[in-house]
């Protein structure tokens, strides 16, 4: 049966020539939960399987002209933000979101590939902490984001709570530490909103070929707050997909593989 579109979506974030996470990988996420999708590329990276050979950052004036075609046109229900490596770029994209009072905006604080590659340069977290991160609805930093944001070693739980408070205070409205890099058997995510901590926990997948997970896991909460869900649901939801993904990932280069599209999705037929 077909159901049409739940809702327009923007991704503003880098492209990813290697197809795995990044713009592409944002929009695939977008689609699959039936969500119409619009972009503003941020930066063009030859990238492939293997690790990012080079970033080229689209100027500012070039961004900022994408995000007005955008939303002075459609009915955008959310926006997102991926890789903004400079802080120009950061400075133009705050300025736009904040002139187009955009309320579910959910940051994905980009800093380093998989690989170990840097996504971001010069003063850019600083402008990341202090212009983009007061707009935000939702931030999603993994652990390493989380501890340069906060200054926290984060080796347990209760370190990823003290540091979901802590980037609570730099403005965002809610804030999900993704615990995948902890080294416990069971992978705990933690979103802290409206004072109160909500745990999800999932046996850890073993596999390295998870390249686009947080991309991906943030345009999907993305998508379902586009489509009206309610707040925890739509990050539960977005966990849940991101999960699947991984568990149909796919290795196309001769690296990393990365989150897989192809599968299907219980709350879509129940909606």
């Amino acid at each position: 049966m077909f159901v049409g579109y739940r809702g327009i979506a923007m991704t503003i974030a880098g492209s990813d020539s290697g197809g795995g996470a990044g713009i592409e990988a944002d929009l695939a996420t977008f689609l699959h939960l039936h969500v119409f999708g619009t972009v503003a590329i941020t930066a063009v990276t030859a990238q492939n399987s293997r690790g990012v050979h080079g970033v080229f950052d689209i100027p500012p004036d070039g961004v900022r002209a994408q995000i007005d075609a955008v939303l002075k046109d459609f009915s955008v229900g959310a926006v997102k933000t991926g890789m903004l490596s400079r802080e120009e770029t950061i400075s133009e994209v705050a300025k736009a979101l904040s002139e187009y009072n955009c309320k579910k905006l959910v940051v994905d604080p980009v800093m380093v590939a998989q690989s170990g590659d840097s996504l971001i340069f010069g003063d850019a977290v600083k402008a990341l902490e202090e212009k983009l991160l007061p707009l935000a609805f939702i931030v999603t930093p993994n652990i390493p984001e989380a501890q340069i944001l906060t200054g926290i070693t984060i080796k347990s739980s209760e370190d990823m709570k003290k540091a979901a408070k802590a980037i609570s205070k730099l403005g965002p409205q809610s804030v999900l530490v993704k615990g995948g890099h902890l080294e416990e058997k069971q992978l705990v995510d933690l979103f802290y909103y409206e004072g109160e901590f909500y745990t999800f926990t999932h046996e850890k997948i073993d596999t390295l070929d998870h390249h686009g997970t947080g991309c991906t896991l943030s345009a999907a909460i993305t998508a379902e707050l586009a489509a009206n869900t309610e707040t925890v649901e739509a990050v539960k939801r977005a966990i849940d997909y991101t999960r699947l993904g991984i568990e149909h990932r796919f290795k196309g280069g001769k690296g990393y593989g990365c989150v897989g599209h192809i599968f299907d999705i219980d709350w879509l037929r129940e909606d």
